[in-house]
């Protein structure tokens, strides 16, 4: 709707407009959840002086996830849960969400999802116990 009113036009995947699109899109998702769910969890991010960043950290700061809309994760794009994880250990779950077609672990336990499978867990209650 905004980018219609914006006069944006069309949104190619791949672009910056369609990554914070998605983005925007899975903020949205988890907001949903927390109070239909009746979770209420935080919704925050982190960020460091240099620029790396989380986007979503979830209740008490136990589940951080990242928003890629690519089809292929990188080493690059885990930067930021990785700095995140090793500042706070305390940090159980780290997951991108993304547009690739098969779930994935990486070796330092970070799970790669792709969106739909993403969606489909939060909204069948795999993370509620720990987002409380």
């Amino acid at each position: 709707m905004v980018n219609h009113l914006a006069r944006r036009g069309v949104i190619e995947q791949g672009s910056e407009l369609f990554g914070n699109a998605f983005e925007n899109w899975l903020f949205h998702e988890l907001s949903a959840h927390a109070r239909y769910a009746e979770l209420h969890y935080d919704i925050s991010y982190w960020r460091l002086s240099s620029g790396i960043e989380v986007d979503f950290v979830l209740g008490p700061g136990v589940m951080a996830v990242e928003s890629k809309g690519k089809t292929r994760v990188t080493a690059n794009d885990l930067d930021g849960l990785r700095h995140l994880r090793r500042e706070y250990p305390e940090v159980a779950h780290c997951v991108v969400v993304c547009l690739e077609t098969n779930p994935r672990r990486t070796e330092d336990g970070i799970d790669i999802l792709p969106y739909r499978e993403f969606i489909r867990s939060l909204w069948a209650a795999a993370w509620d116990d720990i987002l409380q």
